[in-house]
């Protein structure tokens, strides 16, 4: 299914969410401790038993962005997902692409902030479940005109597939002013923050391009909550 972002940018505004009574009823658990699911976008689940494929719009992208992949993909595989890296289509960043497709593509500043790159999955699809989505890198982090650390950019590349699965920003008022800022998330005794957190979050360590468990646990949710609601 196909939807210009535009209309669908403009129907989140207005979109129903499920109440907290609503998701309980379904058995859908739509957050917890470090994760929060994409409900604002209508999704609520990840497919159990089809396979996500990660395709690029060129070539020099698929060489570029598959390394980054790594040491993510045998994570969320774990967690209940079926994922793997495809080859290359036709992007259309105005346009969701085939179901079960996550899209790779390079825009100059997809959110008009220096330095920001944009995953989304393609909103409200049926029942809940996440048909994939579509990723726009900044171009910036290659041209030389952004300066962006090595720990933020493996987990920035991660950070936006799993907006595509059905992950949204697990920050929170933790410090209870009424307001949810940047960097407020919770964070492990180790003092890690969810690869999901922003703007940034994950690991600064070798271990940067990896997901913390809190965002683990936000895929296992995805992936319970379709089997709890026979979706497949």
């Amino acid at each position: 299914m196909r939807r210009p972002l535009l209309a669908i940018c403009l129907a989140v505004a207005t979109a129903m969410t499920l109440t907290a009574s609503q998701a309980t009823a379904a058995g859908v658990r739509t957050a917890g401790t470090g994760w929060k699911t994409a409900t604002i976008l209508g999704v609520t689940s990840a497919s159990p038993t089809r396979t996500y494929t990660i395709t690029f719009a060129t070539e020099q992208l698929r060489q570029r962005y598959t390394p980054y992949y790594a040491q993510a993909l045998p994570q969320i595989r774990d967690a209940g997902i079926h994922i793997e890296l495809g080859g290359v289509e036709p992007v259309d960043p105005n346009q969701c692409g085939p179901d079960w497709h996550i899209q790779i593509t390079e825009m100059y500043r997809p959110l008009g902030t220096p330095g920001w790159s944009q995953g989304m999955p393609c909103p409200f699809p049926p029942q809940g479940m996440s048909r994939g989505g579509i990723v726009a890198y900044d171009s910036e982090y290659w041209d030389g005109t952004w300066d962006i650390k090595e720990h933020h950019l493996k987990n920035t590349i991660v950070h936006e597939v799993l907006h595509t699965l059905g992950l949204d920003h697990p920050n929170t008022d933790l410090d209870g002013d009424g307001k949810v800022a940047p960097y407020e998330c919770v964070a492990t005794s180790y003092g890690n923050k969810p690869i999901m957190c922003s703007p940034n979050g994950g690991y600064s360590t070798a271990n940067a391009g990896k997901l913390v468990g809190y965002d683990v646990n936000g895929l296992k949710a995805l992936v319970a909550n379709a089997n709890n609601q026979g979706l497949s």
